[in-house]
């Protein structure tokens, strides 16, 4: 198809048929007849796998636990069908950041992947001439990939808690007083599900709700046509949100960075060069600490056109070495205060970024005193701790939270971190779509052979009793006998 001209997706879509029949997959029945045994409690069915979260991880999560002939499975997500994840929501980047030739969750089937999508509409020409994914084509293929691969996603159904029952089985209660059962549940939930965006106590404590927002929330930056903005923040996000508001008609937007330079180095690039995000898992406690104190020290820069858009704007303001020092509400507007003096805004917008710790995330309220942290499994040097890793849930190797102590171990068996708390166990994986393509296998891993350990006493006695006859010869033959 890369020589063609475009087909079009329903041409596309029977391309895909053919290939997923290829490697034994239907849509209609996955990857064949499921293995896993129902379960029941109180009368109502239990799913084998519920995945909190339809954005892309959770979709991919789904498709790979189909292909392994699990398809006892609910993804549900709290947002209206089409609007899962950061895509339609929050974030304001123009383009993904990643190269374009990634490939992370069609898991090696060629039609399934963005390029064959692109393809299929704009043909080889338009490919060509594609530098980076827009935001808005690349919430256009999952959708597209959620379709054709007909995957069970329940959408505006958002989680409340996760409550551990006896026999290996957890109560999902939802918002609205429903609920679902569960054997495992994989908590798909994207850069902000392994705790929460962090606001600096100087903005939250000073100013009244409507002067200020985090990037990852709603701003009507429409409404604020001509007026000014100061934006916390040297990372990426900071200068989507510059060049997203000042594309709206705000007036000025000034970014103002605690360091005297731009961040220029963005190790992720190097981390997909030489295979890090693959085989990071195999390093050591004291290598992942170590890779992961240099990380973090990283802000993420801006793409190079993102900052070159947002420069070009006559109301761009660049402020450096300018961190903020205190913050007050003067006559209705935010007033910010830096070593350069005194700024006065009608809005702020934070590029705070996160902080991950189970303990902040409500659903896990039952069962976070429980999980183990990396301040439990591993003490680095003196001189050398890091407080947002060690905050970071310590998980095995398939993305499973592991206990404190043996007294935990009940209530978080089955319980799955695939968001961006992994980040410091198993590294670039389920929130950057640059480690996508090598986590996937590894969770669908982790969650299939639980399932089967699981049931490993019932599989092996049936094993042990099976008598199922498939060779139907007889020696000496029957019509020998006749004769």
């Amino acid at each position: 198809m890369s020589d063609a001209a475009p087909i079009g997706l329903p041409a596309l879509e029977v391309d895909l048929a053919r290939q997923l029949d290829l490697i034994g997959y239907t849509i209609a029945g996955g990857g064949g007849p499921d293995w896993t045994r129902p379960v029941a409690t109180s009368g109502d069915p239990v799913h084998d796998v519920v995945i909190v979260g339809g954005g892309q991880s959770g979709l991919a999560a789904a498709f790979g636990l189909k292909r392994e002939r699990v398809s006892n499975i609910l993804v549900i997500d709290e947002n209206p069908a089409g609007y899962e994840g950061p895509w339609e929501t929050y974030a304001r980047m123009i383009t993904l950041r990643t190269p374009k030739e990634l490939n992370p969750i069609d898991f090696g089937v060629p039609a399934l992947t963005y390029r064959a999508w692109w393809e299929a509409q704009h043909g080889a020409a338009g490919w060509a001439a594609v530098d980076k994914i827009a935001r808005g084509d690349w919430m256009a293929y999952l959708r597209w990939y959620r379709r054709v691969l007909d995957l069970p996603v329940r959408n505006d159904t958002k989680l409340d808690l996760i409550e551990p029952l006896e026999g290996g089985i957890h109560r999902l209660h939802l918002v609205g007083g429903t609920h679902l059962h569960a054997r495992k549940v994989v908590l798909a939930t994207g850069i902000q599900g392994g705790g929460e965006w962090f606001t600096p106590p100087m903005v939250r404590d000073a100013l009244p709700r409507h002067l200020y927002a985090h990037t990852s929330e709603p701003v009507d930056y429409a409404a604020m046509q001509g007026k000014r903005i100061g934006i916390l923040g040297g990372g990426a996000s900071a200068f989507d949100n510059a060049n997203f508001a000042l594309t709206a008609g705000v007036g000025e937007a000034h970014v103002f960075i605690r360091r005297k330079k731009l961040p220029r180095i963005n190790p992720i690039r190097f981390m997909e060069r030489v295979g890090f995000t693959g085989r990071y898992p195999a390093l050591d406690d004291a290598a992942k600490y170590a890779v992961m104190h240099s990380f973090l020290g990283h802000n993420q820069p801006p793409t190079n056109d993102t900052f070159t858009r947002a420069a070009a704007w006559p109301g761009f303001r660049l402020h450096l070495g300018a961190p903020w020092l205190s913050v007050t509400e003067k006559d209705g507007q935010a007033e910010v205060v830096t070593p350069d003096g005194a700024f006065t805004f009608d809005f702020l917008v934070l590029s705070t970024g996160l902080v991950s710790d189970p303990g902040l995330r409500p659903e896990l309220r039952l069962v976070a005193d429980g999980i183990a942290r990396w301040s439990d499994r591993f003490t680095p040097e003196e001189g050398q701790g890091n407080a947002l890793i060690d905050a970071h849930p310590y998980l095995g190797e398939g993305f499973e939270l592991l206990p404190r102590g043996p007294e935990h171990t009940a209530a978080l068996h089955g319980l799955f971190a695939f968001n961006y708390a992994a980040l410091v166990s198993l590294g670039l994986s389920a929130s950057a779509l640059s480690g996508l393509k090598t986590a996937l296998p590894r969770l669908v891993k982790g969650v299939t052979d639980q399932l089967f350990l699981d049931d490993r006493e019932a599989l092996v006695a049936d094993l042990l009793a099976y008598d199922e006859a498939e060779f139907l010869g007889e020696w000496p033959p029957a019509e020998r006998d006749a004769a």
